[in-house]
């Protein structure tokens, strides 16, 4: 087949690249050229900024593609131009939406294709929901060849999957629990929570990429294994070879008393029960299972992190913030234990 694929150098992407790539597919992917890319196989650059619509169409020309991907599209305008771009110019078009546009709270902690699109708390996934409604009109009213997929916490070996973190990732929890120092998990971390590696991610991807089935349908894909985030720390800590010294916080009080969007990757988010149902999935797939569980993908994506001194990405603010929370809630434990007054 003949692919597309705006971005294609993340962490989803990358996985489904290579492994189109080794598959034998042409893989043709538009981005600006400002990371080497390490992949082999027919593949096919087009550099340019996709926000450059008359220098795309022009490397485009008369090429007709068997399916085209958007990576990197947040808003319904970007969809907007990519409708300009490829409406008849491809057969299929796969657009990436999120998990996290399913309802908050959750109604049903079990998550299927059904389940209701609403999140008050995250404008990110608000605009998803939007892109999502703006192409399914076009299926409807236009037979535009949409397919919609809702990945969740999605990983890969450069970055240990954590919860409330910094803006230079997880690292800096890694780092603290190196140094004995506590760790903030949000909740009291009994909360379930869905990783899915990106190996699993692409090899359901690539099942339905040119699947007739797939048109005009969303599709989540997910690992079928819920873990807790207590557990998910234990087994970073215990592959660390230190003792779990977690303190647990309440994801409100997190988004309180911080300049992080916890508003909307907590509450909007991890901070909720996921279960998810891959019915739907299996069937456009048939043989799909995930196989990368997540104790094993954890450690092997600590082992690199470890090996690799440019994912270790320190976050000083991170740590001095995560130092200031730990005080207040043991000096506010103490204060209300002697009957002090806390103000």
């Amino acid at each position: 087949m003949k692919i597309l694929f705006i971005g294609g150098t993340g962490t989803i992407s990358m996985a489904i690249s290579k492994l189109l790539l080794s598959q034998g597919h042409t893989l043709y992917l538009i981005n600006r050229g400002n990371r080497k890319l390490s992949l082999s196989g027919d593949l096919v650059e087009l550099k340019a900024d996709i926000n450059d619509e008359n220098r795309v169409r022009e490397l485009i020309g008369e090429l007709h593609f068997d399916a085209v991907a958007d990576f990197i599209a947040f808003v319904p305008e970007q969809l907007e131009r990519d409708y300009r771009l490829f409406r008849d110019k491809t057969s299929q078009f796969i657009y990436i939406s999120s998990a996290s546009a399913y309802q908050k709270p959750l109604s049903d902690y079990r998550i299927n294709e059904g389940t209701p699109l609403a999140n008050p708390y995250w404008e990110y996934s608000r605009n998803k929901i939007a892109g999502e409604d703006y192409l399914m009109k076009l299926y409807r009213e236009e037979g535009f060849p949409v397919t919609i997929i809702r990945p969740s916490h999605t990983y890969d070996e450069r970055s240990v999957p954590m919860g409330a973190h910094g803006v230079n990732g997880s690292y800096s929890i890694i780092k603290r629990m190196q140094e004995g120092k506590p760790v903030i998990i949000h909740g009291d971390g009994t909360s379930l929570w869905t990783l899915t590696h990106n190996s699993d991610f692409a090899a359901a991807f690539a099942g339905l990429v040119g699947n007739i089935h797939a048109i005009g349908e969303a599709v989540q894909i997910t690992s079928d294994e819920s873990v807790t985030w207590n557990q998910i720390y234990q087994i970073v800590a215990d592959a660390l070879g230190v003792k779990l010294n977690a303190v647990h916080v309440a994801s409100e009080f997190l988004d309180a008393c911080s300049g992080y969007d916890f508003r909307g990757s907590l509450l909007g988010d991890k901070a909720n029960t996921v279960v998810f149902d891959n019915s739907k999935l299996k069937r456009l797939v048939p043989g799909f299972s995930a196989k990368v569980r997540a104790d094993q993908g954890i450690r092997n994506s600590l082992s690199y992190v470890l090996s690799h001194p440019e994912c270790q990405k320190e976050d000083p603010d991170f740590d001095a913030w995560c130092d200031r929370v730990v005080g207040a809630i043991n000096l506010a434990a103490e204060m209300v234990k002697r009957d002090d007054p806390l103000i």
